[in-house]
């Protein structure tokens, strides 16, 4: 008897590797929470739980130095991913479509979940982690089909469970494929968890 694994979903999880440009990002992320007053608006219009920069600002890199530089390393970071995930692009490199800077306040902050439209890889780089923030809830794409399916053991390893949680510290980079539905659950931490998100093309 043999039992395959099918329909695999890749998930890269890899790391900044820079602590110097950590901190310039968290400066950065805490002046475009002040100074933003479009952003301000609009997670107060969407009842978003601390600052988001996704509606107001896309020219993040042009900006500020610490985000160019980021992008060159995502640059480097989705070309691999792409290659790992067998994706076929014609012979074209993927190209940054849109980055933006999230700061999660406290106990409150959570994004319920959602997929990334129009693009085709989509990540985010952990700046700062505090105690008690949570972890990123991936969801297996083919729930809406499962129908009358059961449950899974708490034993199953995690290539057969219906959710996975993958923890972040300050400087991990996580990268999917931008169909693949995830959301952050509210946490425990007491101080801002702050993050960059991004897609693709």
């Amino acid at each position: 008897m043999t039992i395959r694994t099918l329909f695999a979903t890749r998930f890269y999880d890899g790391q900044l590797g820079d602590a110097a440009l950590l901190a310039e990002l968290e400066q950065d992320a805490y002046e475009l929470a002040r100074e933003d007053r479009a952003g301000r608006a609009w997670c107060k219009a969407h009842g978003y739980p601390g600052y988001t920069s996704y509606a107001s600002l896309n020219d993040l890199p042009a900006r500020y130095p610490a985000f160019e530089r980021l992008k060159r390393s995502l640059d480097r970071h989705v070309g691999r991913f792409v290659e790992e995930a067998f994706l076929d692009l014609g012979g074209r490199k993927p190209r940054l479509d849109s980055l933006w800077a999230n700061v999660m306040k406290g106990m409150a902050g959570h994004h319920s979940g959602h997929i990334h439209p129009h693009s085709i890889v989509s990540g985010t780089v952990y700046v700062r982690v505090p105690e008690g923030a949570a972890p990123l809830k991936l969801e297996d794409p083919r729930l809406p089909m499962m129908m009358a399916a059961p449950l899974r053991r708490d034993d199953a390893p995690e290539d057969a469970r219906s959710f996975v949680y993958a923890t972040p510290s300050a400087g991990s980079i996580f990268l999917w494929e931008s169909w693949l539905r995830h959301e952050v659950p509210a946490g425990r931490a007491k101080s801002d968890r702050i993050s960059i998100s991004f897609n693709y093309r």
